[in-house]
């Protein structure tokens, strides 16, 4: 996939307001914590968490144009965000978070996700959260965004393989329409994950 092609045009590709999981999740994650939002594309989740005020919220993401509008939408909602320009694959598993989310990350190939979990099982603090939306295999059937492999989508047996011993606070998989901008639309098949790593904060 090319990002700064995706991203490069006028509208927000999945539009401004943010996934339907992240309002319903959100006080889950401690006042004042230190959230990193993964591949945040153009800004539309994290800049609603930092503008409800409560946490200190980072968001990474390779695409140059994706950050402009990021940027943009964020100085529209007076939402104060770090944003940072990286790849996933060479993101910094060592700096410390309380909260890591990835909402639609499922681009990365089978191996690279479990790279990708694993990072977060290192950069996560004890009793801290990681946060996972996106898409399950039944996403096929469907065919309204995300990835066209069944092996890069969530089922609840990978999420709870690659977190083992972390406390399961929602795993749940359903269908939902879906209306954010032009990637996203139509009925899909969803999985929302919260777990809480071992140990305390």
């Amino acid at each position: 996939m090319d990002w700064d092609k995706a991203f490069s045009g006028v509208d927000y590709r999945y539009g401004t307001e943010p996934a339907a999981f992240l309002p319903r999740v959100a006080d889950l994650i401690p006042e004042g914590a230190r959230v990193m939002f993964l591949a945040d594309g153009e800004g539309r989740n994290s800049v609603w968490l930092a503008a409800q005020g409560r946490h200190r919220v980072s968001a990474m993401e390779q695409s140059a144009p994706a950050l402009e509008k990021a940027r943009r939408l964020a100085g529209m909602r007076g939402a104060a965000v770090d944003f940072r320009q990286s790849a996933i694959e060479d993101q910094d598993w060592s700096e410390p978070f309380d909260a890591i989310l990835g909402l639609f990350i499922q681009f990365a190939p089978p191996a690279l996700m479990r790279r990708i979990h694993a990072g977060i099982a290192r950069s996560v603090v004890p009793g801290g959260l990681v946060l996972l939306h996106g898409y399950h295999p039944d996403q096929l059937a469907y065919g309204t965004g995300g990835p066209d492999r069944a092996d890069q989508m969530y089922t609840p047996e990978g999420l709870t393989a690659d977190f083992p011993g972390w406390e399961i606070l929602l795993l749940e998989r359903y269908d939902a329409g879906q209306s954010a901008g032009s990637a996203h639309q139509g009925r899909s098949a969803l999985i929302d994950f919260v777990a809480r790593r071992p140990g305390q904060g």
